[in-house]
């Protein structure tokens, strides 16, 4: 069995270890010349760092990130409306990881270096098409200035491509751009006075207008940290989402910016500050695609966020591409035949994760804050008078449940790795 994998993101990079792991082989192919270590600061749930944990990954992991150990809801006041442990303190058996998008990926990439050879990835190769018959799959990639540099065959074709997923446009070339909702993300890191316990996480105000801050490093002194922001707002009412790629990730512009920030208001940390002292950000449109009757097609199928990309909430995005790739290779050991593997790993993770999509769209877990800010818009005295404890539970730990990361009941504690 020898797998093509397209995209070296976390996904892909997630994809080459779990099927090493099983004895599987696999080359994986990338556009951008090099896997850089790009982004800002992610969070990755205990669910999909069981899956890391297994690949052997926790310490190196553990070396460049945060363990985060409280989460807190706040309206756009400041006003707590929902507060839980996370990771260990939650039951669970291993960690949820703060830390920077880049260093996952760096971590994971150097470990496909060290299992697969250097030899097994290949950048600077965009994929042009690929055929299939009954005997495998031939995909062709091309340089950026559109000549042929490689074609090559394996058993089947896994597209971890992305949101502008090459693989996905074939299979569904009516499919059109991504939708867009009028949301725009401004994302930067600084390094920053600790707050709260060091590890702490918080997401102040509803889907239409949020600040999310948290550390994802240890800072320059023990008493700093690398601590990541994040501002989404609904800037329009959403249309085509910008036609040049460039426009996806670029600088963002301060006076565009700080009137929102004055919008919020967080108790524990100067937000205003850290964004204002943070000398370079980005913005990106906020954007997801319909989930899809179907991912495979054959010896092909989607994987990450080439099969369903999701608003950035609930910390899913990249822990589903991990969990993916867990059902994947498990799939492709226990079936006879690669079609068999490809339907049974669809059947596996399709309805989840269109769930999961669709739950995003509506605020996810988050949701909670636009309950409360929906009945209670100025703030309030008494949350429980707003909305009890027992309905903003049900709609935090719905989404656990929905995502697969719900905590262990009481009295009940994970194994830990």
């Amino acid at each position: 069995m020898k797998a093509i994998i397209v995209g070296g993101g976390i996904g892909g990079l997630t994809t080459a270890l779990m099927l090493r792991a099983r004895g599987l082989d696999c080359e994986l192919y990338e556009q951008s010349d090099t896997i850089r270590e790009l982004g800002v600061g992610i969070n990755t749930l205990p669910h999909a760092m069981r899956e890391l944990a297994g690949l052997g990954l926790l310490d190196r992991l553990d070396a460049v990130a945060i363990r985060t150990d409280e989460l807190y809801y706040l309206n756009r006041h400041g006003q707590e409306v929902w507060r839980e442990p996370r990771g260990l303190g939650a039951g669970h058996g291993v960690p949820q990881f703060s830390i920077h998008r880049g260093r996952l990926q760096g971590v994971i990439h150097a470990a496909v270096e060290e299992r697969l050879g250097k030899d097994a990835i290949h950048t600077g190769c965009r994929l042009g098409a690929f055929t299939q018959d009954e005997g495998g799959v031939t995909a062709h990639f091309f340089d950026r200035g559109g000549a042929h540099i490689k074609t090559t065959r394996g058993d089947i074709l896994i597209g971890a491509d992305g949101i502008h997923s090459r693989v996905r446009e074939t299979l569904f070339p009516d499919e059109g751009p991504p939708c867009w909702n009028g949301l725009m993300l401004w994302r930067g890191a600084r390094d920053w006075p600790a707050f709260l316990t060091g590890r702490s996480m918080i997401v102040a105000g509803g889907l239409h207008a949020k600040v999310v801050v948290y550390p994802i490093a240890e800072g320059s002194s023990p008493a700093s940290r690398l601590t990541n922001w994040a501002v989404l707002v609904k800037v329009g009412d959403g249309a085509s989402p910008p036609s040049r790629r460039e426009d996806w990730s670029r600088p963002g512009k301060r006076d565009e910016l700080m009137p929102h920030v004055a919008r919020f208001s967080v108790p524990y940390v100067d937000v205003r500050s850290l964004i204002s002292a943070t000398p370079e950000f980005y913005e990106y449109p906020c954007c997801d695609r319909d989930p899809l009757p179907y991912w495979s097609s054959g010896r092909v199928t989607l994987l990450g966020d080439a099969a369903h990309p999701m608003y950035p909430v609930g910390s899913n995005g990249a822990s589903q591409a991990i969990l993916d790739a867990r059902a994947l290779a498990d799939a492709l050991v226990r079936s006879e035949h690669p079609r068999q593997a490809l339907m049974a790993y669809e059947q596996k993770r399709l309805s989840m994760t269109a769930e999961i999509v669709r739950s995003n769209r509506r605020g996810g877990p988050e949701g909670v804050i636009d309950a409360v800010e929906q009945l209670a818009p100025d703030g309030f005295t008494d949350i429980d008078k707003v909305l009890s404890h027992a309905q903003r539970e049900a709609i935090v730990r719905g989404y656990a449940t929905k995502a697969g990361f719900a905590a262990p009941p009481p009295g009940l504690t994970a194994v830990r790795a």
